[in-house]
């Protein structure tokens, strides 16, 4: 899904040289960016990430993500911004970090034997330019049906209480699971780079 915003004219011929922002302190969004060869800062955006009421897990990875892009692209109008968030989406319902052992363990228990979509959203904003895009990856992760003892030993050895839905697929938390389908497999990490390439190319960055 992207979005283009009506007032996004094509980048100006300034854009390349134009300094690029992540907007986010996520360790795992600053490795996946760093793989596309641009020299980029990091910034943190202050966003309230409280869900609205019944707001759907993709709208508000959505909201999020163009909002952490906006706030911090405020702040450094002449810079290209990147912003993104990601929730996991049982039937619906939103599950965020679990931040502890105990609700990391309760997600778990929940997502056993279940599909779960990580809806991984996406926004380049650059105030100078008044270019603002936005897109979204949503990725379908099957659990296995885990045994107790199973999500015990996988959190005391990885420890993923920063990670939406409480699994790191990169690293054990990939024998947590069946299946992944996604046509932006890094979006599941946290960046979906096939869509941030996409967007940085449209704001005017040069990628090979």
């Amino acid at each position: 899904m992207l979005s283009i915003s009506p007032n996004s004219p094509p980048p100006s011929q300034e854009s390349a040289a134009r300094p690029l922002i992540l907007g986010s302190t996520s360790r795992y969004r600053r490795e996946l960016l760093e793989r596309l060869g641009q020299a980029f800062t990091v910034v943190a955006p202050n966003v309230d990430e409280t869900p609205y009421p019944e707001e759907s897990p993709r709208a508000l990875a959505q909201r999020l993500a163009l909002a952490k892009a906006r706030d911090v692209a405020a702040r450094h109008p002449d810079a290209i911004v990147i912003g993104s968030d990601q929730v996991a989406d049982l039937n619906g319902e939103p599950l965020g970090k679990p931040g502890t052992h105990e609700r990391a363990v309760a997600q778990l228990r929940r997502m056993s034997g279940q599909t779960v979509i990580f809806q991984t959203a996406l926004a380049v904003v650059c105030l100078d330019d008044t270019f603002e895009r936005s897109d979204l990856a949503a990725v379908e992760v099957r659990f296995r049906s885990l045994a107790e003892a199973e999500i015990e030993r996988y959190l005391r050895a990885e420890q993923p209480y920063d990670c939406a839905g409480s699994a790191k697929s990169e690293g054990l938390g990939i024998a947590l699971l069946e299946a992944i389908h996604s046509d932006d497999p890094t979006a599941l990490v946290g960046l979906p780079l096939i869509r941030t390439a996409r967007l940085l190319r449209a704001a005017g960055k040069t990628l090979p």
